[in-house]
């Protein structure tokens, strides 16, 4: 009776150890074709980025779509964070009597993290999704298939105006939520901190450079390029249906905050090593 539990036990503990070897290997995979995809569809967009026909047209209505509908949602965030930010410098700084130093602190704050960071994560939920749930749906339903039919590159077509749109919108939306966020952390200074607005103007503009605007931008740049170029390569390469634009979508949300988080600490480190160093 024990040498049979023993076996038993041994075939179990063996097919659990397959089992996870077989989700290791199969989440490896799924990893390499991802770079490698990635990397093809970059090669892609670049031999036709500047081959005729452009399509303006789509570029304009993709920054419509990425940009100005995103303006309130990134305004109503861009204005909680600064205020919440104040108010928790405010209060801590108060114990070593370093209020005084707020209006710096959160400044520099907005510009080089925050505005770059909390904006990006906005735009790959709202719309990293938006662009993998679309191209995935036209993926499914053929008319990736139908546009190549016709003789028309679906990269010039789909994924460039996208890409451009991303490019341009998100650092746009960068600054404006910078702007807001520093009109909220002043009326947080000046309704709960006695610190008056010519105050916190005045401190906020001695201690930023055009530097911390510039790379706080920088970072923007290379976030749209990889939000959108991920979103449009799974949705190019969805398939299952529904289900498989639904998994898509979270899928692509996931990833791009991800590489936020990670590409943030490095750009960082990068400019200072480059930048702030000097």
């Amino acid at each position: 009776m024990s040498v049979t539990f023993r076996k038993l036990l041994s075939m179990n503990s063996q097919s659990h150890y397959s089992a996870f070897a077989q989700r290791i290997g199969a989440r490896l995979l799924s990893f390499f074709q991802f770079v490698g995809g990635f990397t093809k569809l970059c090669f892609e967009i670049g031999s036709e980025c500047f081959e005729r026909p452009f399509y303006p047209r789509l570029v304009l209505q993709q920054i419509l779509t990425i940009g100005v509908q995103s303006i309130l949602l990134v305004s109503i965030t861009a204005l909680a964070t600064g205020s919440v930010m104040a108010l928790q410098f405010g209060y801590g700084l108060a114990k070593f009597g370093g209020t005084l130093y707020v209006p710096k602190i959160v400044a520099m704050a907005i510009l080089r993290e925050m505005g770059p960071v909390f904006t990006s994560l906005l735009v790959a939920g709202r719309i990293g999704s938006g662009i993998a749930s679309e191209v995935g749906s036209m993926k499914v339903t053929q008319q990736i298939d139908a546009i190549r039919a016709l003789g028309t590159s679906p990269i010039k077509r789909i994924v460039i105006p996208r890409l451009l749109a991303s490019l341009i919108a998100l650092p746009i939306l960068t600054l404006l939520a910078d702007y807001i966020g520093l009109i909220g952390a002043m009326i947080v200074c000046y309704n709960d901190l006695a610190i008056n607005s010519e105050y916190f103007i005045s401190k906020s503009i001695e201690s930023l450079v055009m530097t911390d605007i510039l790379t706080g931008m920088a970072k923007t740049v290379v976030f749209a390029f990889f939000i959108s170029v991920t979103a449009c390569w799974k949705g190019l390469n969805t398939e299952g249906g529904t289900q498989g634009v639904g998994n898509s979508t979270t899928w692509v949300v996931v990833t791009s905050s991800i590489f936020i988080m990670i590409g943030d600490y490095f750009l960082t480190k990068l400019f200072i090593i480059t930048v702030y160093a000097h």
